[in-house]
């Protein structure tokens, strides 16, 4: 079991920043990847970035290349998702998410955290 805990959501106006953490605990020996998601009203839950263990590879959305950036603290067990140029439609519950079973930053992913709310205002 890997237990996950995001932080770092909130209200920001158009054009500005916000960084999320992601605190794994538990089975944090197995992780593998570790990746961000995100779901918006009314919509499916979508893949936003990717980080892999084992060679630091990364993959992005297509609609957060250049402005995302994901990266991680191997001693804190923790993987950070740095997000500049935020848009209205960046409005959404961000969720962390933990991969065990292969290596890969687009997973699949086994273990979800409970999510934090990223609002974006105009």
């Amino acid at each position: 079991q890997v237990q996950l805990v995001e932080s770092g959501g909130g209200l920001v106006q158009v054009g500005g920043s916000l960084r999320l953490s992601c605190a794994a605990s538990g089975r944090t020996f197995s992780t593998k990847a570790m990746g961000w998601f995100r779901q918006a009203p009314g919509k499916e839950r979508e893949f936003v970035a990717g980080l892999s263990w084992n060679i630091g590879s990364t993959a992005y959305a297509d609609f957060v290349k250049g402005r995302f950036t994901i990266s991680r603290d191997n001693a804190k067990n923790t993987v950070y998702l740095q997000m500049n140029s935020l848009k209205p439609e960046d409005t959404a519950v961000y969720y962390c998410a933990a991969a065990l079973s292969r290596f890969g930053p687009l997973g699949p992913y086994d273990y979800w955290g409970q999510g934090t709310q990223v609002t974006v205002s105009s």
